[in-house]
């Protein structure tokens, strides 16, 4: 088959039949060489649920050396800690917008809606992320949790 930028009398490679034919790792890894299962990636995962088991996965010593797990743990927890803030700061800027006269509660309904969707959306990409194996860096909160 020809592919562009080949002359066409080169033959490509076989594909191998079945995916087992390739030589694959079972496992993913990170920077610090620790293999990242499928259990891992469920663990991490679930750090996203609440900040229960991200507080939980922090504290324990299983996962003190499992990079990986704890990243997501800590990115957690401090994205629990800016939701605070933001719904605090949300909540001093609806006072305010409502003393506007006609579209005060417009505005003031909009903002918290867009908000509260932008939220639920980061929140299913890292939860998918994790679950996949990935480490999604948020900007300012994923560079605090790689610290820790």
């Amino acid at each position: 088959m020809w592919v562009p930028g080949q002359e066409a009398s080169k033959d490509a490679s076989p594909l191998p039949a079945r995916a087992s034919d390739v030589n694959m790792p079972a496992a993913t890894t990170t920077a610090a060489s620790i293999p990242i299962g499928p259990r891992d990636n469920l663990i991490a995962a679930a750090a996203y649920i609440t900040f229960v088991p991200a507080v939980v996965f922090v504290l324990t010593e299983r996962f003190k050396h499992n990079r990986f797990v704890r990243f997501h743990a800590f990115q957690s927890i401090f994205l629990t800690v800016a939701t605070i803030l933001v719904a605090i700061a949300m909540r001093i800027l609806y006072s305010l917008l409502v003393l506007i006269p006609v579209v005060g509660y417009l505005l003031a309904w909009l903002g918290s809606a867009v908000l509260l969707l932008g939220w639920v959306i980061l929140w299913l990409v890292l939860l998918v992320k994790a679950v996949q194996g990935e480490s999604l860096k948020l900007p300012w909160i994923g560079s605090l949790a790689e610290k820790v």
